[in-house]
């Protein structure tokens, strides 16, 4: 539209000048003079109005030009006035929600018979991601991080594991653990049996080696180990099974009511968390669970689906049948939706507007100006078009009145 406009104005000169040219030729190009020469003075001062709007014209600082970058800040202050005044009073904000059902709305949508429940359940799960993802991760993950480290550190572990081993020893859930126990012994001394013998084979002096004893030896310790598993495996009350769960009763004990051992337990606890593994732990877990969430929420079939995404679709069924089929309910949610939206527009009507003044301050001069021209650019280069179109006209009717009278 710059183009069009800039272009007209360049013909309106040329026609100037062939006019002026072939004016002695014959009477009718007067008319044409007078047309493009006052053409040409509409479009150029209808350029300099529009220019002068963001700019100085031909770069020259002249007075009262460049308005818009030179008043942002008052033009920014100016929008958030009227804004305040016309948009965010309480009076305007409850006369436009007193011509809606926005209970009704909401219940439309809500029961819809397409995609209302399916509607509601992706767009939660798209605000969460988008959420999720407009977070810093580092900042998110920290917080998240650090959020977990305070509450174990706070967490007074000993007495838990006490309740616990108490627990599962009274209820013999603990037998599972010692069976699994002996049958751990069991594999590893099978499976080290080679090294046993050698090792009893060296510490044996000379005489039981030349005599071979040092291999009865070793056999008949590994046989007594194999023998003293095996009957703890199957006596239940093996005196060596009594002692284990002697000890289980103890350290149970000891976890609830000794503050030795609490201290002991704090303080391992206290080692661990400073430990840069449990860091490195920590990390990789938050990145792991961040990623899955993420392709959670992203994925359309599985998005909050299972039974949370099947109770959100029937409870929202539910809701938008009520909202939409009772005057009751509908007067009593619009009524409160008009009163928080009044109360809010009245409590932080200044805080939103300051919101639009600030920001609008907060850009340079080119932004505003490329912003502003760039909505309204169009319908000023029109103005140049008209200032160059209505000024040759009133050239011809001043042409005309000069002739005729």
């Amino acid at each position: 539209m710059r183009r069009v406009a800039t272009g007209l104005l360049v013909a309106m000169a040329s026609l100037f000048l062939l006019a002026r040219h072939m004016a002695p030729a014959h009477p009718g190009w007067g008319w044409a003079l007078s047309f493009a020469e006052a053409a040409m003075v509409g479009g150029l001062a209808d350029w300099f109005a529009v220019t002068a709007l963001f700019r100085h014209p031909l770069g020259l600082p002249i007075p009262h030009t460049a308005i818009i970058p030179e008043n942002k800040d008052r033009i920014a202050d100016s929008m958030a006035a009227f804004l305040r005044a016309n948009f965010l009073t309480p009076q305007v904000v409850a006369r436009r929600l007193g011509a809606m059902n926005l209970a009704a709305m909401a219940g439309d949508f809500l029961a819809a018979p397409r995609g209302g429940p399916s509607r509601l359940r992706e767009g939660g799960a798209d605000l969460l991601a988008d959420v999720l993802e407009a977070l810093d991760p580092e900042q998110l993950g920290a917080m998240v991080k650090g959020g977990l480290r305070t509450q174990l550190e706070k967490l007074d572990l000993a007495p838990l594991l006490g309740q616990m081993l108490a627990a599962a020893i009274a209820d013999r859930r603990h037998l599972a653990v010692l069976e699994s126990l002996l049958h751990w012994a069991g594999l590893t001394l099978e499976a080290n049996e080679g090294m046993i013998r050698a090792l009893i084979h060296d510490r044996a002096n000379a005489v039981l080696r030349w005599t071979g004893l040092d291999e009865r030896l070793a056999n008949a310790i590994l046989d007594g180990l194999y023998k003293l598993l095996a009957e703890c495996m199957v006596d239940p009350n093996h005196p060596l099974r009594r002692k284990a769960e002697e000890g289980l009763e103890t350290l149970a004990r000891d976890l609830a009511h000794d503050p030795a051992t609490q201290a002991r337990v704090a303080a391992l606890k206290g080692e661990l968390l400073a430990n840069p593994a449990i860091a490195a732990w920590l990390d990789a877990m938050w990145e792991r669970l961040r990623a899955a969430s993420l392709r959670a929420l992203r994925d359309p079939s599985g998005a909050l689906s299972g039974p949370i995404g099947e109770a959100i679709g029937r409870a929202s069924g539910e809701l938008g049948q009520a909202l939409r089929d009772d005057p009751h309910l509908q007067r009593l949610v619009n009524r409160f939706a008009r009163r928080t939206l009044v109360g809010t527009a009245h409590r932080y009507g200044d805080q939103i507007v300051r919101l639009v003044s600030e920001t609008v301050k907060g850009w340079d001069s080119s932004t505003v100006t490329t912003r502003i021209e760039g909505a309204v650019g169009r319908d000023l280069q029109f103005i140049r078009i008209n200032g160059t179109l209505v000024g040759g006209s009133v050239g011809l009717l001043l042409h005309a009145a000069d002739v005729l009278l």
